[in-house]
């Protein structure tokens, strides 16, 4: 029970002194949630309110299932992007179909996450790569500063997330923008990033939130063209089971995966960098898809749209202290208490100070300088990362993911299918063995060829080894007497390698050509003998390091019984 639940793990062992911590987190975290959940909403298409519905709920969930003890759930602007433009190629007509989408689309994505952690594949965010998360985080960012500039400028044209329409209806809108919205949006920037740049303690966001409400109230802006909030519903949110009449589930099904594999990257990354930070408790990677996906779905039940863990909100639940998963149930209740009794007071909100904050938030996401640092040093990541950013940015958020997982798929199988190989010899006056190509200061020899294959030795790369030992055998095939394999490298080698591997042995054998093989791990030896590749081989070619290898070729010394032993030792004779 304590696996799947974890508070029953932290509470019993909770001490009083931690209380005032996770007290002061919980209300600086609550605090923030309301304006930025909020501007989230906006992001996905959704009434404000909404925003605060999803930092209610998950929140409470994931402080009970979660094993990150400073993880802050709640709406995030990646998540509710995805959200906007998987909705939006639905063509929905009324505003009642939009939010049941959204809702039914936190169910979705939750099962999902929920499946996995059951089924222990949380191993499946590894393929979101640095350079696709990097190529897709900063189009997807540019893609939300875009779509909130009709409420930053005060514009009126129908939703799109599509980069060329967004951009099109802008310029054909230009000569609309409404000046006082335009001048507070660019006003709220400037005091937003004043703050966070020289006086970082004041919640930059909730300061804009006061100073714009208070303009709108006593200037009566709103009167002057400037939009604003306007009623937010008063209360919980109710329970309510998501309509599954005429959901277009198999339509769904590829936003909400992505959204699954999204939304728990976005929570793993921030969670593991914290466990780093903290020594008394560790992370579960499926545990925290299960408390994710609980997250989601029971959230749906209150009308949450998918949400998952926050960079700003968990940075600032770190900073301000928070030792346990108390801090999200405070900053919880926060959030039920404004929506409880303070909702009117956000009536005069504006939305372009939102659209602001959204701006401001965004901009922090577009890496630069890891795309020159890869265009430098790696350049197949670089072309990775920019391909994965323009399909995003110009195709649709889905294709960009899906297309940049595939291709990193394919960069390594196509590592794996050419891998590196060394050409070594012996440093001089030493028993180390090391690659040609490097060090300068070694003595090659005619009779033998001493090789190194810097990967596992499988299928998809067997031919490529066969073909570059038959060009280095060329080589050296007047004089050559033995060929010696460093297999240090080698982790695994399959059954087409294997039966490959046999043939080679016995071509060198026809062309008395010695084989030996150095430095095979555990693994690969049971490989060796199980596949009976050693009959072919012979027990006696196989050495526990290079030198001793060559060493014994040359006659100056043989094998010893620990070195039989050694280089002998699989599973089965252990």
């Amino acid at each position: 029970m304590k696996h799947f639940v974890p508070v029953f793990e932290w509470l019993p062992k909770y001490k009083i002194s931690y209380l005032k911590s996770d007290v002061v987190a919980g209300i600086t975290v609550g605090i923030l949630l309301i304006p930025q959940g909020m501007a989230y909403a906006l992001i996905a298409g959704l009434p404000p309110v909404f925003g605060l519905y999803a930092a209610l709920v998950p929140q409470i969930i994931y402080a009970i299932m979660g094993t990150s003890r400073q993880l802050a759930v709640g709406p995030v602007a990646m998540d509710s992007l995805l959200v906007a433009s998987s909705l939006a190629a639905l063509s929905l007509t009324s505003l009642d179909s939009y939010i049941a989408m959204a809702v039914f689309l936190a169910l979705f994505t939750g099962v999902i996450q929920l499946l996995m952690g059951f089924l222990k594949m949380g191993f499946l965010v590894n393929f979101l790569s640095k350079p696709v998360i990097s190529g897709f985080t900063s189009a997807v960012a540019i893609i939300i500063g875009l779509s909130q500039l009709k409420h930053f400028t005060g514009l009126s044209f129908p939703r799109t997330n599509g980069v060329i329409m967004l951009l099109k209806e802008l310029f054909n809108h230009s000569s609309q923008i409404h000046v006082i919205t335009l001048f507070m949006g660019i006003l709220a920037m400037g005091i937003i990033v004043f703050i966070k740049k020289f006086v970082p303690k004041i919640p930059s966001a909730l300061m804009v939130v006061f100073l714009g409400i208070v303009s709108v109230y006593f200037l009566g802006l709103n009167h002057y063209g400037v939009e604003i909030v306007g009623n937010i519903p008063k209360g919980l949110p109710i329970f309510k089971w998501p309509s599954f009449n005429d959901m277009p589930i198999l339509t769904l099904a590829p936003m909400a995966l992505t959204l699954a594999l999204v939304g728990y990257m976005e929570a793993s990354s921030i969670s593991k960098s914290l466990e780093e930070q903290n020594e008394d408790y560790e992370v579960d990677a499926n545990q925290e898809l299960v408390a994710i996906g609980f997250s989601n779905m029971i959230g749906s039940l209150f009308q949450s749209y998918p949400s998952t863990g926050g960079f700003a909100r968990t940075a600032v639940n770190h900073q301000a202290g928070a030792k346990t998963g108390i801090a999200s149930l405070v900053a919880a209740a926060v959030v039920g208490f404004t929506l409880l009794f303070l909702t009117p007071l956000f009536y005069y909100l504006p939305l372009t100070v939102l659209a602001a904050m959204i701006l401001v938030a965004v901009f922090y996401l577009i890496d630069v300088k890891y795309p020159i640092q890869l265009y430098k040093h790696q350049k197949d990541e670089f072309y990775l990362l920019i391909i994965t950013f323009i399909i995003t940015l110009f195709l649709g958020i889905t294709q960009g993911i899906l297309v940049g997982i595939v291709l990193s798929l394919i960069l390594v199988i196509y590592r794996t299918s050419q891998p590196h190989i060394a050409v070594l010899a012996r440093v001089e006056n030493s028993n180390y063995f090391k690659n040609v190509a490097r060090f300068n200061v070694t003595t090659q020899r005619d009779d033998l060829l001493i090789v190194r294959f810097d990967a596992q030795l499988y299928f998809g790369n067997k031919d490529y080894f066969k073909k570059k030992m038959h060009q280095l055998i060329a080589v050296k095939k007047e004089t050559l007497k033995a060929v010696i394999i460093n297999a240090e490298a080698i982790t695994y080698i399959d059954s087409s390698a294997s039966v490959m591997l046999m043939r080679f042995i016995k071509e060198l054998k026809d062309q008395n050509i010695i084989m030996m093989i150095t430095g095979a791990i555990g693994p690969t030896r049971d490989v060796l003998f199980k596949n009976n590749i050693v009959e072919v081989l012979g027990k006696e070619n196989l050495f526990v390091r290079t030198y001793e290898a060559v060493d014994c070729f040359d006659g100056i010394i043989c094998k010893d019984d620990l070195q039989n032993k050694i280089c002998q030792q699989t599973k089965n004779n252990v």
